[in-house]
């Protein structure tokens, strides 16, 4: 597709700094892998010379695939297109010795730092999991923002902030001991790295010659400080973003950046991309209008060029089911009559649970459909310390599955001997596992904790030698040895969790058993180390799948799972005030960001928009009766078909009618079954 002016302006520009400010639906990727091209192909900037970040994994693939699609695989060699936490760990790999951590550095993700901080904060937190999820949340802001313990702990008034920075002192001294990064390290570190270091920052301006970064508006402070080093020397970069999409706040995100990037680089051109391609004018319109109530940074103007499309639909519910039940037949009867695939509607909501009742209706009706951002079965994790134990068995050095199942279950191997045990592992440059039966630990550690470790140790070391000749027999010592069954049922939030956890270990014991075993000549039995390896690829290629099977499946989501993603059809439900905007943020007076979550929602929307709301609704067990939306009084009104008021029904007329819709359905389907 030819560029417009803007788009061409944008790539074309590559003198200085360059603010890329990209409305909904303006083609903002189509600017980065045009511009990427560009520097190669008119430019002669040799490929490992540029980088392109991101900030999810999925944007970053298709950026990667949509790139390849202007230059050829060779072309591409050295390129760099990642998030920018990818490439944060790139610098720490390549700079780990002047960061004083060893090569094997582990890496922690957040049920491994939940359950560290679940320990470590016990004396004061008593486990209670609210306050916990509050300290890791303090930890990351602290984190973001360059705050150490010691400076956190000087500006701590309240007692719980004082209990908290006691506890982030210790999160990162373990964290240190053990040779362990959390993912707030992966920008931290660099980024202090880079400041402090001029041959490290000289090194990276070398490598780094023009960089290009997606979803500018998402960055924290210290990413910004991050991508200010890297491109300080030569300030040539492109940022691309838009303020009105900017809904991440709570994870640190500042649209307050933008006008940063304006005072530190004076000369800064700014290039807007105001023609949408993905919306009719009705829907753009109406976004517009909402958003215009917001205060804005840099003031734009989209525009389309599509039809004026239909009205934007208002549906009234009674109450959340009967919400569930009118979506779901406006979608069933659009679908007949349009003969549309099911892959183009969209159901988004503000909160997962409201996903509930959605599910069940579509299950009632037989509609395929697929929810985002459920957990793959090998990310779960009952899965995830299986499958550390079977790592450590067939790969010593493995520190990050040795942390995992040290004290998983709860062994007598207390966090001082932990700590002990990783300076010991960092002095002697050896793994956990390895230091562990080290002669030199003995002085270090007591004897209590010396014998707990190396009856661990010990146990781990004769299963691996099992597992070499008789993998399934060292299969079943682990699991009687660990006897894990009966410890999900005591750390598990109830009997029905305990159960469904213990089916999936159930599941993935019976696969590997079948594997090490070998069915007959096509499948010969399989080795550990190979199992393992199996089921690595096994996930990639399940969400593969997943990916897939969306092609024909109602899509349901959050709001901020939205975001970057484009829908025929779209259904918002739940416009109501205390849903959204969310009544957190009502308190908070942060309606602006509600507002901005409220555009990315509309702005979805290709052709048809349907809004829903609930006269009454069930909050916490307690029946609230909800007003409308604010936002969708902010809306053009003469785009909008509200629905006339209608009277509140009894449940068996509800039901009545329910069974007279479903029943004209079916004859409607068998209709066009037997015409086609």
């Amino acid at each position: 597709m030819l560029l417009n002016s803007g788009q061409q302006k944008a790539v074309e520009f590559v003198t200085g700094p360059c603010l890329v400010l990209a409305g909904a639906g303006s083609g903002k990727t189509r600017v980065i892998t045009n511009k990427i091209a560009y520097l190669i192909h008119q430019c002669n900037y040799k490929p490992s010379h540029i980088a392109a970040v991101t900030f999810t994994n999925k944007a970053a693939q298709e950026m990667k695939e949509r790139t390849l699609q202007s230059i050829d695989h060779k072309e591409a060699f050295g390129l760099i297109i990642s998030t920018l936490h990818s490439l944060g760990l790139e610098i720490i790999k390549n700079e780990y010795q002047s960061l004083g951590i060893k090569s094997n550095f582990s890496l922690f993700d957040n049920q491994d730092q939940l359950a560290l901080l679940k320990d470590l904060s016990e004396k004061w937190l008593s486990k209670d999991k609210d306050l916990i999820k509050q300290l890791s949340s303090s930890i990351s802001n602290w984190k973001n923002n360059f705050i150490n313990p010691i400076k956190a702990s000087t500006i701590a008034l309240s007692e719980r902030d004082k209990i908290f920075t006691h506890c982030y002192q210790l999160y990162e001294t373990y964290l240190k001991s053990c040779n362990v990064l959390d993912f707030y390290d992966l920008i931290l570190l660099p980024t202090m790295l880079l400041r402090n270091n001029k041959k490290v920052r000289e090194r990276w301006h070398q490598r780094i010659q023009y960089l290009l970064v997606d979803e500018y508006q998402d960055t924290n402070t210290s990413q910004y400080e991050l991508i200010k080093l890297l491109v300080k020397s030569r300030k040539l970069f492109t940022v691309v973003g838009d303020d009105d999409q900017s809904i991440y706040s709570w994870r640190g995100a500042r649209p307050q950046n933008l006008i940063l990037l304006k005072e530190d680089f004076p000369n800064l051109k700014v290039i807007k991309l105001e023609q949408n391609y993905r919306s009719s004018q009705r829907i753009l319109k109406s976004a517009s209008k909402l958003i215009s109530n917001n205060p804005h940074f840099f003031k734009k103007h989209l525009f389309s060029k599509l039809s004026y499309g239909k009205e934007l639909k208002i549906i009234t519910a009674n109450h959340e089911e009967h919400e569930a039940e009118r979506v779901i037949g406006d979608l069933i009867t659009h679908h007949l009559i349009y003969k549309t695939s099911y892959r183009d509607y969209a159901i988004l909501y503000r909160g997962n649970y409201q996903s509930r009742v959605f599910e069940k209706i579509l299950m009632q009706n037989r509609i395929p459909y697929h929810i985002s951002g459920n957990i793959s079965f090998f990310l779960r994790p009952e899965i995830k310390d299986l499958l550390a134990y079977l790592r450590i068995m067939t790969n010593p050095n493995d520190d990050s599955a040795f942390l995992r199942i040290v004290n998983t279950p709860r062994r007598d191997i207390g966090l001082v001997t932990l700590n002990k045990l990783g300076l010991w592992a960092n002095y002697r440059k050896i793994s956990l596992f390895y230091a562990s039966f080290d002669i030199g630990l003995s002085q270090k550690l007591t004897r209590r904790g010396l014998e707990a470790l190396k009856r661990f140790t010990s146990w781990i070391k004769e299963l691996s030698i099992l597992s070499k000749n008789k993998p399934v027999a060292a299969l079943y010592d682990l699991m009687n040895g660990i006897n894990y069954n009966n410890w999900l049922l005591e750390v598990s939030s109830s009997t029905k969790e305990a159960e469904i956890r213990i089916k999936n270990i159930n599941q993935l014991f019976n696969w590997m058993t079948d594997m090490l075993k070998g069915n007959n000549i096509d499948t010969p039995p399989m080795t550990l180390t190979q199992v393992i390896a199996h089921f690595t690829l096994h996930d990639i290629i399940k969400n593969c799948e997943n990916q897939d099977d969306t092609k024909q499946q109602v899509q349901l989501m959050t709001l901020h799972a939205s975001k970057g993603l484009e829908f025929p059809y779209v259904y918002m439900v739940g416009m109501e005030e205390g849903l959204l905007p969310h009544q957190t943020s009502i308190h908070e007076n942060n309606i602006d960001e509600e507002r901005r979550l409220a555009y990315v929602g509309i702005t979805r929307a290709q052709k048809e928009l349907v809004f829903t709301l609930c006269r009454e609704r069930r909050q916490y067990g307690t029946l609230i009766y909800p007003e409308p939306s604010r936002f969708l009084l902010e809306l053009s009104q003469d785009d909008l078909r509200w629905e006339k008021t209608h009277k509140v029904v009894s449940l068996q007329e509800r039901m009545q009618i329910g069974q007279r819709n479903v029943a004209n359905i079916r004859i409607m389907l068998e209709q066009t079954v037997k015409k086609n």
